[in-house]
């Protein structure tokens, strides 16, 4: 029997399957405004109408110079918020639900007019510019605007939130050595975060699950262990995550080997040592390896990134490769 399209709960959160769209920044909000366009509608719906579970957006980020590029989503505005709540009609119409991806980019921007920002002046590459030192009263305006970008997202009909603290973004940059030189309070390497996800969750619905997109282990030179993420893991839970997503590295240009599941082991670790529910992403496009990536108990549900890529109906022929039976919308449904 699949384990991956058997449904899941998590508080209010219903998925009738383990698949979930990863985020992945598109690129194409060409309007400049951070304003979903067509582009994401038909992104994120047509992988609902290929079966998946959850749709997570791409990056959507707090501020306007909290965005990678002048193309990249942004959740602050009024307009941003109306086509949120337009694309998570369409979803839901679809039997799946919505989750948006909420981060700052940090020192990992690309815009060239203004500052970048980040715990400390340390540019994130050598060809990467060196970002301006955050002072205490504007971490205080950004972790407002985590909250002003969490309520938006619920009154744009999200069904979860996740925060993205991995892959080098600015929670992520509070997190590590390599980018956090602070000798003041924000020296802690919990406290921005625990902060950011107390403020966010003080907007959401008592049942709708906060998720957090880790970096398991990093890349640097001085780089965290396991063990001490599962220690910052812990502060984390305790002010409010419901759910790990876990990934690793992306706070340096250094890159790991990759190979099937090369990130789910980091999943297990933590799902045993803090009895939490999680998120495995990477090279899970092989179906027969996401099913054994539940089946074994690595992970709750299972991130499709480069595989919905090439196919939007992943899901769909995914069930079929495992034959599994599933539901699907008018003549996508036919032969089951």
């Amino acid at each position: 029997m699949s384990k991956l399209f058997e449904p899941y709960k998590l508080m209010d959160l219903e998925l009738k399957n383990r698949v979930v769209l990863s985020p992945m920044c598109q690129y194409q909000a060409m309007n400049k405004e951070g304003v979903p366009e067509a582009w994401h509608l038909i992104h994120l719906v047509s992988r609902a109408m290929g079966g998946a579970g959850l749709i997570m957006t791409e990056m959507t980020n707090v501020e306007p110079i909290g965005r990678i590029t002048d193309f990249c989503l942004g959740i602050y505005s009024d307009e941003q918020e109306q086509e949120f709540k337009k694309i998570n009609h369409e979803i839901h119409k679809y039997g799946a639900k919505a989750a948006i991806q909420i981060a700052h980019a940090g020192r990992k921007s690309q815009l060239k007019d203004g500052d970048i920002v980040a715990p400390s002046a340390i540019a994130f590459s050598d060809d990467s510019r060196v970002p301006k030192e955050l002072s205490i009263d504007e971490i205080q305006r950004i972790i407002q605007q985590f909250a002003d970008g969490t309520k938006r997202a619920v009154r744009a009909d999200f069904d979860a939130i996740e925060l993205h603290g991995a892959h080098g973004y600015l929670l992520h940059q509070f997190i590590s050595r390599a980018s956090n030189k602070r000798e003041d309070k924000y020296g802690d390497p919990t406290l921005f975060v625990k902060e950011v996800i107390e403020a966010v969750k003080a907007e959401m619905p008592s049942g709708m699950p906060l998720i957090m997109r880790i970096s398991a282990t990093e890349y640097t030179n001085d780089p965290y262990t396991l063990d001490e993420m599962i220690d910052y893991c812990k502060t984390f839970i305790q002010a409010g995550v419901d759910m790990f997503d876990v990934s690793t590295g992306g706070n340096s240009p250094n890159r790991p080997d990759v190979f099937p599941a090369y990130q789910a082991k980091y999943a297990k670790a933590i799902k045993e040592s803090l009895n939490i529910p999680v998120i495995s992403v990477g090279s899970l496009d092989i179906p027969e390896v996401a099913e054994y990536v539940i089946q074994a108990d690595y992970a709750d549900l299972v991130s499709i990134g480069k595989g919905m890529l090439k196919d939007p109906h992943w899901a769909k022929n995914a069930a079929v490769k495992l034959n599994v039976p599933l539901e699907m919308p008018g003549v996508y449904g036919l032969g089951y």
